[in-house]
């Protein structure tokens, strides 16, 4: 496992968080996302590139810190809802190999999945396990059962089909039952089963129940959706997330109602080589990434070259706040 640097005494405060935003939001040093124990050995197989093999010149991801350790994390991550839920042996599932490639070559590691996603956990398994990546990966999914018995059992199933003895992040999925996987959590965070633990949501309705998840519990991570088109996070859970010290995974940065569809047929603005966007998959994540209580954003593709330029957003500045405003109303 990837040393990680020793856990700070006190999450990072609100205001630790505002200091990023300024004219220019600029991150911290790449690196730092750690790796759990590594799998059961297999036949190592060649992940094929899209591209030249980065060098030392390559300007690799920014990171964040995590606010519960200070341990670095990648700011772009892969979701696998969709696109990993694929059998083998089928054209989908021989592109995964070079997605998995284009965001470890960018410096990202978080790919998050759930047994709520098919085959998605199977199939990561697999391909980290076949080309021995699992120490460049974050692994994070999600417990989505009722009980605490059956919730047990589910993540044991997890960890078989990801084929690892540790997962990084484990989050309890939508919710679903979540006093009773809770206390699970916490003891397996204890015993190193886990690193991280945490909750997510897609949806604003969720809002409330996980306010009062965050205000009432020490946990590590909230996942929740938060692009231009919807902004409701922005009232009230994450500044929260700054002022408690828990990190932000963004889903859903790309909206809903087929927003990104709809912005790519116009030209890009001209001011978008300011912060080094070249599409609109990267001006979209900027502006979602813009925001200083967000850690994380996994937007989620079966895609490589996909891949690639969602990466390509975590590299250097982000949007300042005026950009932000010019961002927010393009798509309307």
């Amino acid at each position: 496992m990837t040393t990680k640097p020793p856990p700070i005494n006190a999450r990072l405060t609100r205001r630790a968080a505002l200091k990023w935003m300024g004219a220019t939001l600029a991150l911290s040093d790449p690196g730092g996302a750690s790796a759990a124990a590594a799998a059961p050995a297999a036949t190592a197989v060649a992940i094929p590139r899209i591209g030249p093999r980065p060098d030392e010149t390559t300007m690799k991801m920014n990171t964040r810190p995590i606010p519960s350790s200070g341990e670095l994390l990648p700011v772009v991550g892969c979701g696998t809802y969709v696109g990993f839920d694929v059998e083998p042996n089928t054209t989908a599932y021989r592109e995964l190999p070079a997605v998995l490639q284009a965001l470890f070559d960018a410096g990202g590691s978080m790919i998050d999945s759930s047994p709520m996603y098919g085959r998605a956990e199977s199939t990561v398994g697999e391909l980290l396990d076949a080309a021995k990546a699992r120490p460049q990966a974050f692994l994070a999914t999600k417990v989505w059962t009722s009980s605490a018995e059956q919730g047990i059992d589910q993540m044991k199933q997890s960890m078989k089909r990801l084929r690892v003895r540790q997962i990084d992040l484990m989050q309890i999925h939508n919710l679903v039952d979540w006093r009773a996987h809770l206390p699970t959590l916490e003891a397996w965070k204890q015993a190193g089963t886990i690193r991280y633990l945490g909750v997510s949501h897609y949806t604003p309705s969720a809002y409330p129940q996980l306010e009062a998840v965050m205000r009432s519990h020490a946990i590590d991570f909230v996942q929740l959706n938060y692009s231009v088109d919807e902004r409701d996070a922005e009232a009230r859970l994450l500044p929260l997330a700054a002022d408690l010290g828990v990190g932000i995974i963004v889903n859903r940065p790309f909206g809903g109602g087929g927003l990104l569809s709809k912005l790519r047929a116009r030209p890009l603005p001209d001011w978008a080589p300011e912060i080094g966007c070249t599409s609109w998959a990267q001006l979209l994540l900027k502006f979602v990434l813009a925001h200083p209580a967000v850690t994380c954003v996994i937007p989620g593709t079966g895609k490589a070259t996909h891949m690639a330029d969602n990466a390509a957003a975590g590299v250097g500045v982000m949007p300042d706040q005026d950009l932000r405003q010019r961002i927010a109303a393009s798509w309307q």
